[in-house]
């Protein structure tokens, strides 16, 4: 993919990682998360509308925006990742290790949680597979953007 990068501009890059992010914590992260829910392994419910604080958003929202940064954070790296279906396992594990670690070691904590959320195996099977989903949602989002764009 980057011949195909080197075809768009680096804002225009930004851009659309950042919508591959947002849309893929809306529908991949979400959409596992609701399968983990609904077959009772999850320890919350997916599509929260919950107010966030500051701002009041609601959290699913937060979530996406949030999504949204770690797309930009994923297209610097993605580059990296090796072809072939290597590809699509280094973007699940991208997801799953790299946002899961920041979700459960700094993110909870922040939030006065404990530490892993307790590292209770409900949440950490949970934290790995709807993040490693979102890592696979948003290079299947990149790759058509940046496609569609170059096409």
């Amino acid at each position: 993919m980057t011949e195909e990068n080197n075809r768009i501009s680096y804002g225009t890059r930004v851009v659309y990682s950042f919508a591959a992010g947002f849309l893929a914590t809306l529908i991949f992260h979400q959409l596992t998360l609701w399968v983990l829910w609904q077959a009772g392994l999850a320890p919350f419910a997916p599509f929260s509308l919950t107010a966030t604080s500051p701002f009041g958003i609601p959290a699913v929202l937060s979530l996406a925006l949030w999504g949204g940064l770690w797309g930009i954070l994923f297209a610097l790296v993605e580059d990296r990742f090796p072809p072939g279906v290597w590809y699509w396992g280094s973007a699940f594990l991208f997801g799953a290790l790299l946002a899961s670690l920041v979700a459960l070691l700094i993110v909870l904590p922040l939030k006065g949680r404990p530490l892993g959320g307790g590292w209770g195996l409900p949440l950490l099977v949970t934290a790995f597979l709807i993040n490693g989903a979102w890592g696979i949602g948003t290079a299947l989002f990149l790759r058509l953007f940046v496609k569609r764009r170059t096409n």
